[in-house]
């Protein structure tokens, strides 16, 4: 089992820019997919990007390529999510999450472990 602890969110005009950090404890973080969704007030949670367990292979909601950047550093058990050009639109709780599945996922259902979530506000 894998415990997850996000960070990194916090207030920020459009245009700007911010990283969120997700730690991992347990074992075997490297053989995780890690991922990152969101969910903004009175909508569902939403798929924003995942990375393989080595981190070379990577996937991103559409919407989201081109701005955000998800990596991972496995000596350091922790994923990042660098999101640039936010937009008002961005505004919401992200929620790192991990999965079972050797290959990159966007269905939240594959995640069986999450952390609770780092509100991220984007001022117009």
């Amino acid at each position: 089992q894998v415990q997850l602890v996000e960070s990194g969110g916090g207030l920020v005009q459009a245009g700007g820019s911010l990283r969120l950090s997700c730690a991992a404890s347990g074992r075997h973080f490297s053989s995780y997919v890690m991922g990152w969704f969101r969910q903004a007030p009175g909508k569902g949670r939403e798929f924003v990007a995942a990375i393989n367990g080595k981190g070379d292979s990577t996937d991103y909601a559409d919407s989201m390529k081109g701005r955000f950047t998800i990596s991972r550093d496995n000596t350091k058990n922790t994923v990042y999510l660098q999101m640039n050009s936010l937009k008002p639109e961005d505004t919401a709780v992200y929620y790192c999450a991990a999965s079972r599945l050797s290959v990159t996922t966007q269905s939240s259902s594959n995640y069986p472990y999450w952390g609770r979530g780092t509100q991220v506000t984007v001022s117009s």
